[in-house]
């Protein structure tokens, strides 16, 4: 996987190369502040710890600005941090952009979906259309087996 760099919460910049961590899950979410997004999001704050504990840093992307990010963030009490791709590199690199329907119209958005990376840089495994609910305990199962 090609190494890339994106601004994130905190004033920081996210680059995957050199990353520390044995696993980063990525997961794309269409917008801050909305109901799927709130659930999920705050299903990785929950669960944070136990990631910790696996070896596992957590990163959730969307198109939002920082600005949205660092409020989303301090609502939600989340303990890592949000990266910000309003120019939709990262989508692009990953795929998640899609045609979707919404309240009868057809909208370009994120879809749903969530990545792992390894320690040196390797795609091991991802989850397209992600439903919400189960899925952050399916990512933490998966990254606990590796261990």
């Amino acid at each position: 996987m090609a190494d890339f760099a994106a601004p994130m919460t905190g004033g920081q910049t996210f680059q995957l190369a050199g990353r520390p961590a044995r696993y980063t899950v990525l997961y794309f979410y269409p917008k801050d502040n909305t109901p799927g997004c709130t659930t999920e999001s705050m299903a990785f704050r929950d669960l944070h710890a136990q990631f910790q504990a696996a070896g596992t840093e957590i990163y959730g992307i969307s198109r939002d600005s920082l600005r949205s990010h660092e409020g989303f963030k301090a609502k939600l009490g989340l303990p890592f941090e949000l990266i910000s791709d309003p120019e939709e590199t990262l989508c692009q690199q990953f795929g998640v952009m899609k045609l979707k329907q919404m309240y009868g119209k057809t909208v370009r958005g994120i879809e749903r979906s969530t990545f792992v990376i390894d320690a040196h840089g390797q795609l091991v495994k991802e989850w397209r259309g992600v439903k919400v609910a189960g899925h952050v305990d399916e990512v933490l199962e998966f990254v606990a087996r590796q261990g």
